[in-house]
């Protein structure tokens, strides 16, 4: 089944996240991992995004809760903006506006095929209370119609001990800038 993990796949990946939690208390206090665990071992097809999520660099970590659901919040927690998921525009119809030079992918289309949604800036302004995060890279996070419609998108960074959030072309990339996810378990 494509959505589901070999056992040993399965096993590394829980030690993985079992392991960050333990070692990043300050991201979710109050939460027992035993609780995360077994919502995750009921729910394969969420594990699975869990596992791509952490093949692309994005080192995931729960955060808290959704207040209105209860879900577990994991977002990718790398110190920096996802190594597998960087040199790419925002979303298709920016890629297909490129003449030339087409990035190989786009950060819509990589959340949608992992599973995952890209932080808006409040969620990734939300991240950044937690730890210091793209020091010397940049994240794209969820961009409004109007601006969309426009041509432009947004992304975040961390610089002078401040978040940033700065406009550029859709159609850009660049090697330092990929994108964070969410997902909700």
């Amino acid at each position: 089944m494509p959505n589901q993990l070999t056992p040993a796949d399965k096993e590394e990946l829980l030690s993985t996240l079992k392991t960050r939690f333990a070692k990043h208390k300050e991201r979710h206090e109050g939460l027992n991992w035993t609780d995360i665990q077994s919502k995750l071992e009921a729910n394969p097809a969420k594990l699975h995004t869990l596992y791509q999520m952490e093949q692309t660099g994005g080192e995931p970590d729960v955060i808290g809760t959704d207040p209105t659901t209860g879900e577990y919040l994991f977002v990718d927690c790398a110190a920096e903006s996802p190594k597998g998921r960087r040199s790419i525009c925002f979303d298709r119809a920016a890629w297909e506006s490129r003449k030339e030079h087409k990035p190989e992918n786009t950060a819509e289309d990589m959340a949608a095929e992992i599973g995952i949604t890209i932080l808006t800036e409040q969620q990734y302004r939300d991240l950044q209370q937690l730890g210091k995060f793209d020091l010397k890279t940049s994240s794209w996070v969820a961009t409004s119609d109007n601006i969309r419609k426009l041509g432009g998108a947004l992304f975040c960074d961390r610089r002078y001990d401040t978040v940033f959030t700065y406009h550029n072309g859709a159609e850009s990339y660049y090697a330092a800038r990929g994108f964070r996810g969410m997902l909700k378990v």
